[in-house]
């Protein structure tokens, strides 16, 4: 995503020229850690993994859980079922990676044959329950987004929350609940999918299956992986493919099965309404991974060919923003006769994870250290850099000039979907404290000359034949001081991805999905 390219931070140079940015640079981020609960600033989607087998099934969880990392950026967890007892273990993973966390205490959860684990971009999961039902844990991926409504009619029943998360009630927690509220496990889930506006999916550890639920209109995926000693489901195919499962299929929206050693169970049938989020194929999936049948990288492909189709500028080469504008920018680069080159390459020894800590500045000045220019590729070029969206804007302008410092002739940008206008209301994509957060809706606001943006307002401006969308665009290219500025069109897009418009999610976009 286009938040940082390059540093250029009059601070960040004085503090290296004395030797003391490492300095500044922990004491800054140990600042941000300490108020992380007051930052609701999320970019990230959480997913999750689960496995019956007949065989130990720790390695499979563990691994499988670590597969999911790019989903999520705050928690982690993992819980087993070990033939007597639950076994939990959950930890923050803003500062270290998954594995490095969890595989010292593998050991506690030897002899298990059920268990499931998650990437959690929030709250604290796997949570554990002892109810009518029996014990069971739960791990959910989504947005709940009447948590409030929920949450109060629940006090209201004199019920309590003790899973906190930071000072918020934790999501998981409350479908927990609305599990357990249910005579059977069954009812249960569809207490969940009656009760819950956004989207949840999740899973459900018993001590002999596991049951997989995914939200009532699929917008995340739940994905059935098999093999010769059990099943397995998740977030992401790409999970499955080193730790030996093959792809069954995607649980259906609606859909809920349980999961046993003897094999899959329908407990809910599949509803017709089907949005899945179109963000998938453009950004958050990772290359390898399918989804409803269609692999992601495969589809950035189309959808970077799909812009230099419409594209009539002459240009020396395509360059893809590292790592979710590669996709694009190979696809456009083939279909355009263009070199593919990386201006810019990843410094990834010390710097693994731009996007963790959660806070905004830290996540921009951690992206700054790790994007290093190669300005061998930079002098007297004409580049299009292609990368999946736009969301704030706030650090593109700046870099753009330290581009033409570096001897960039001409630096054009081409944005794989279109520009974000609606926050999104069923994952913690583009959610933050102000809808005026996204670039597109300041620069609306600022053309209009009003905050009160209504959808009549706001409705040209997910047109891109509109005059009013013509000018947004210019508008934003004359901001970030680009040669040109595209974003590719939303039929376009849908027609990369491989499914009817009716199946997808474009919600940020053009405000037309579900909304019950």
């Amino acid at each position: 995503m286009l938040f940082i390219f390059l540093p250029d931070n009059l601070l960040y140079k004085n503090l290296l020229l004395r030797g003391e940015f490492e300095r500044f640079l922990l004491s800054t981020f140990y600042f941000f850690c300490n108020f992380v609960e007051e930052i609701n600033d999320y970019n990230y989607m959480s997913g999750f993994f689960g496995c019956v087998s007949r065989k130990e099934c720790v390695a499979d969880v563990f691994y499988g859980t670590d597969y999911h990392s790019h989903l999520g950026t705050k928690k982690a967890g993992m819980a087993f079922y070990n033939g007597e007892d639950f076994v939990r273990s959950i930890h923050s993973i803003e500062s270290a990676y998954f594995r490095n966390k969890f595989e010292p205490e593998l050991g506690r959860f030897i002899g298990s044959y059920l268990g499931i684990g998650v990437i959690s971009d929030m709250e604290s999961q796997p949570i554990t329950v002892t109810s009518h039902l029996g014990r069971f844990a739960v791990v959910t991926v989504g947005r709940i987004d009447n948590l409030e409504e929920i949450s109060a009619q629940l006090l209201k029943e004199k019920i309590h929350f003790a899973e906190m998360s930071g000072s918020a009630i934790n999501p998981t927690e409350v479908v927990s609940i609305l599990i357990n509220k249910g005579e059977t496990f069954k009812e249960g889930i569809e207490n969940v999918y009656r009760m819950v506006k956004g989207s949840c999916s999740f899973l459900i550890l018993t001590d002999s299956c596991i049951y997989a639920a995914r939200d009532k209109f699929g917008r995340t995926p739940i994905i059935i992986g098999k093999n010769e000693f059990g099943y397995v489901v998740a977030s992401e195919s790409s999970s499955f493919t080193n730790l030996g499962y093959n792809i069954v299929r995607d649980l259906g929206p609606h859909e809920a099965i349980r999961v046993s050693k003897d094999g899959i169970t329908p407990i809910i049938a599949a509803g017709c309404r089907k949005q899945i989020c179109s963000f998938l194929w453009v950004y958050y999936g990772y290359p390898s991974a399918y989804y409803e049948g269609i692999n992601v990288e495969d589809a950035r492909y189309r959808c970077g060919a799909a812009m230099a189709k419409r594209d009539e500028l002459t240009l020396d080469f395509a360059a893809g923003i590292p790592d979710s504008g590669v996709g694009h920018a190979i696809g456009y680069s083939n279909e355009k006769g263009i070199p593919y080159k990386r201006p810019f390459v990843k410094y990834t020894p010390t710097w693994p994870r731009s996007f963790m800590p959660q806070n905004q500045n830290m996540r921009d000045l951690v992206a700054k250290m790790k994007l290093l220019p190669n300005e061998a590729f930079t002098r007297d070029a004409r580049i299009v850099f292609l990368d999946d969206s736009i969301v704030r804007g706030t650090q593109l302008k700046d870099n753009v000039v330290k581009l033409r410092e570096c001897g960039v002739k001409e630096v054009h940008i081409r944005i794989a979907c279109p520009p974000l206008i609606y926050p999104c209301c069923f994952l913690n994509f583009s959610t933050s404290r102000s809808t005026f957060d996204l670039f597109a809706r300041r620069v609306i606001r600022d053309l209009e000359g009003t905050s009160e943006l209504t959808d009549e307002i706001l409705k040209p401006y997910s047109d891109p034949d509109s005059e009013k969308y013509k000018e947004m665009v210019r508008v934003m290219c004359q901001h970030l001081q680009l040669d040109s500025l595209q974003f590719q069109r939303l039929d376009d897009l849908v027609k990369a991805i491989g499914l009817p418009k009716e199946q997808l999610c474009t919600h940020c976009w053009d405000n037309s999905s579900y909304m019950e």
